[in-house]
């Protein structure tokens, strides 16, 4: 899925997230390193398939990626699969631009990389 009109994944934005949420990262290793959301968890979108035990299976699921598209794609497989899994709308471009914080590998502010 690449974020069409048609698509079956429910979009949240970046101000709807909340701080409980658990966050699933599908971005790739230097991106993450660069800045992601503090507390999410990081499965690149390559690995998914192979991870998705990792999951969890109980509650929702909210996909970022830097612009949503990756994430669309994530969150719709999860969805497949039966998970109650939604994307952020526009990534972590859009989790910036709402004046959100991101943190980098070492703990110092992130960037969408």
């Amino acid at each position: 899925m690449t974020g069409s009109s048609d698509s079956p994944v429910t979009e949240l934005a970046a101000a709807d997230v909340a701080a409980e949420a658990y966050i699933l990262d599908v971005r790739e290793d230097a991106e993450w390193q660069a800045g992601h959301i503090d507390h999410s968890v990081h499965i690149p979108l390559g690995e998914l398939m192979s991870r998705v035990d990792e999951v969890p299976a109980g509650q929702q699921v909210v996909v970022a990626c830097r612009s949503g598209a990756r994430s669309e794609r994530a969150a719709a497989y999860l969805c497949q699969l039966g998970r109650d899994a939604v994307n952020l709308d526009g990534g972590l471009i859009a989790w910036t631009r709402a004046g959100r914080a991101l943190v980098a590998a070492d703990g110092s502010p992130g960037r969408v990389g």
